[in-house]
């Protein structure tokens, strides 16, 4: 069993969007944001200077996660982070978020910030356990899902 993290490749768009959808439908439900933006990855996250990572299990797809820059500098929104309900358990999110936390550093990033539900008990547990503080969600939150926010200053 070979793991792998590699960087965005036009290839798998699908499979950002196919993760993504199916995480959503499973826990909420797909917003007209999500839509437009997993259908686009690379307008609106690859051509903003954003990243989209994935992990790969024997040369599958079997998760993902997107670091979009906000208009603070150094700050990026940590999202679409879905690992596949069959690999669900096995500490691929906590790998993708520890390659995530890795990559900053060496881009010299200044803090991450991320849009959850408290409903995600085990994915609130798990950003915690990686630094991540609580902050106040601002008004003009941009998913209505949302009910906490966090950051992690690096």
């Amino acid at each position: 069993m070979q793991i792998e993290i590699i960087p965005f490749d036009i290839d798998y768009s699908k499979d950002f969007y196919t993760l993504n959808i199916e995480w959503l439908k499973t826990h909420f439900y797909v917003e007209p944001y999500d839509e437009e933006v997993l259908s686009k990855p690379e307008k609106y996250i690859i051509d903003k200077n954003g990243f989209i990572f994935f992990i790969m299990l024997d040369k599958q797809v079997v998760g993902t996660v997107a670091l979009v820059p906000i208009q603070e500098e150094g700050t990026f929104e940590l999202t679409k982070m879905a690992v596949s309900p069959e690999y669900r358990g096995h500490k691929l999110g906590q790998k993708l978020m520890q390659y995530c936390l890795e990559f900053a550093k060496k881009q010299q990033f200044k803090r991450f910030l991320l849009y959850s539900s408290r409903k995600l008990e085990n994915a609130i547990h798990i950003y915690k356990k990686y630094g991540f503080v609580e902050v106040p969600v601002e008004a003009n939150c941009p998913y209505k899902r949302c009910d906490i926010k966090m950051e992690h200053s690096l």
